[in-house]
C-alpha cells in the first residue's frame, strides 16, 4: 500500500513540475523555525506505517554497509572524510534505539560512539569543548555523540549551572568549533529527537510497569519533567543560534520510534551518498602480487 501511495505521489509531483521534498528537506531547521509548531507524532516525508518503515530501512542497509566500508577503507591512510552524528533529545526520546537500529547496523570497527555524561571534576577544569575535541572521529570513521557539547547550552542553562553570560557565549564558540571540525574533513549531522510530554510519560510508565525495564528508569527523569517548558525554550534558542548553512539541525518527530529511526537512517545515508566515496587504489603492483600468489 505504501508503494502505491509513493508512486501516486511521484506522478503528482511530476505533473506539478515540483520534485517531492526529501525527509532531510522537511526536517531541516531554517530561518523562522519554531519548535512549538512541530507535531512530535508526525511522519514528514513518509506515508507508511511501522512495517513499511522497517522494510524501507532494510532495503537500504546493504547500500549503507557498502558506503561505510568505502569510508573506512579510504581513511586507512589517515586522510579522507569522517562523519559525526550528534543526537540530542529529552529523556526517553529514543536515543538508545537510534544507536541500536541505525548505528548498530553498520560495521562496528568503523564506528566511534561516545555517550557524554555530566563532566567530571577533571573535565570541569578545562574549557567545555575540551572533552568534545578528544572524541571527534578520525578519517574514515562514523563518530556518534549520544548527547554532546549541546548539553552545555541546555542542561547548564535550564539549571543555572553557569552564569547566563557564560552559556550565551557558547553558541558562537560551538559554531566556530564545528567549522573547524569541517575544515578537518568531518561532516556533521545534528539531530534533535522531538518527543511530546505525553509520550514521554507513557514511556516512563512502561519502565515502571516492567521489571525488565527498571534498569532504564531514573527517578531524576520525573524531576526533569518539571522543567519541560524551560527545556523547550533552551532547545529553541539552540536551534536558532547553531543551525547554520554548513551544519544545520534536523528536528525529527520522535513519538513514533520507527519513524525517528527511519529518518535518522535516511540522514546518514544522504550524507554518505554526498561524499562520492570511491575504493582506494592499490599502492602496489596488483599483477605482480597475483603472480607471486599463484607461485605459492
Amino acid at each position: 500500500m505504501a508503494k502505491k501511495d509513493a508512486k501516486k505521489s511521484k506522478k503528482k509531483a511530476k505533473k506539478n513540475g515540483k520534485p517531492k521534498p526529501t525527509i532531510a528537506e522537511l526536517l531541516r531547521v531554517t530561518p523562522g523555525f519554531q519548535l512549538a509548531d512541530v507535531d512530535p507524532a508526525a511522519t514528514p516525508g513518509f506515508s507508511g506505517d511501522k512495517k513499511d518503515a522497517e522494510k524501507a530501512m532494510a532495503a537500504v542497509r546493504d547500500e549503507i554497509d557498502d558506503l561505510q566500508e568505502r569510508l573506512y577503507a579510504g581513511g586507512r591512510d589517515g586522510d579522507g572524510p569522517a562523519i559525526l552524528l550528534v543526537v540530542q533529545g529529552m529523556d526517553t526520546a529514543g536515543k538508545g534505539g537510534i544507536m541500536r537500529h541505525v548505528v548498530g547496523t553498520v560495521d562496528p570497527q568503523g564506528v566511534k560512539l561516545h555517550a557524554f555524561k555530566a563532566p567530571t571534576a577533571a573535565e570541569r577544569r578545562h574549557p567545555f569543548l575540551w572533552r568534545i575535541r578528544r572524541e571527534l572521529p578520525e578519517p574514515g570513521y562514523i563518530g556518534v555523540f549520544d548527547r554532546s557539547h549541546y548539553e552545555d547550552v541546555l542542561v547548564v542553562r535550564v539549571h543555572d549551572l553557569v552564569p547566563p553570560a557564560t552559556w550565551s557565549r557558547r553558541y558562537g564558540q560551538i559554531n566556530t568549533f564545528e567549522r573547524s571540525a569541517n575544515a578537518k574533513g568531518i561532516h556533521i549531522i545534528k539531530v534533535m529527537l522531538d518527543i511530546s510530554p505525553d509520550e514521554q510519560k507513557k514511556r516512563l510508565t512502561e519502565r515502571l510497569d516492567r521489571p525488565d525495564k527498571y534498569w532504564k528508569f531514573n527517578p531524576g527523569d520525573i524531576d526533569e519533567r518539571e522543567y519541560w517548558d524551560h527545556y523547550m525554550e533552551a532547545y529553541q534558542a539552540m536551534l536558532e543560534k547553531t543551525s547554520t548553512d554548513e551544519n544545520p539541525w534536523y528536528v525529527v518527530p520522535a513519538d513514533h520510534k520507527w519513524y525517528a529511526r527511519l529518518a535518522v537512517q535516511q540522514l546518514l545515508l544522504d550524507e554518505l551518498r554526498s561524499l562520492d566515496l570511491q575504493w582506494p587504489k592499490a599502492d602496489f603492483d596488483v599483477k605482480a602480487q597475483q603472480k607471486r600468489l599463484a607461485a605459492t
